[in-house]
């Protein structure tokens, strides 16, 4: 998997496991709930069918996201986010609130809608 990467840094290292459109987008989504494919389709919008399989594939690997599938018809698969992935939440709210405050300045609208429940 990381074997044969080198890193300058466990920084670098950190940003290697998270980096990418949408995986941070993805985390920040389950650690409101376990989610089922679909449901998180539909809350990430314009992803590709392609794209979020692929992303949560990563996130699996990377020890970040938990996928259960049940041995029923139709197929019921559930993502969940991993007490590893949980310990970003903290650091994705302060991209948050970052990301408002630059917002404001250079003029830009942004809005979310709701923040996650983290674990006490």
């Amino acid at each position: 998997m990381y074997e044969n990467n080198e890193y300058a840094c466990s920084f670098e290292f950190a940003l290697d496991l998270i980096s990418g459109k949408w995986k941070g987008l993805i985390l920040w989504h389950l650690s409101h709930g376990t989610l089922r494919y679909g449901e998180i389709k539909k809350r990430m919008g314009h992803i590709t069918q392609k794209m979020l399989t692929q992303t949560l594939r990563d996130l699996e690997k990377n020890m970040l996201v938990t996928r259960k599938v049940y041995p029923v018809v139709p197929p019921k698969v559930e993502y969940t986010i991993t007490r590893e992935g949980m310990r970003l939440i903290p650091i994705f709210q302060q991209l948050q609130e970052w990301g408002g405050h630059m917002g404001a300045k250079l003029g830009t609208a942004v809005t979310c809608s709701g923040d996650p429940q983290l674990p006490d």
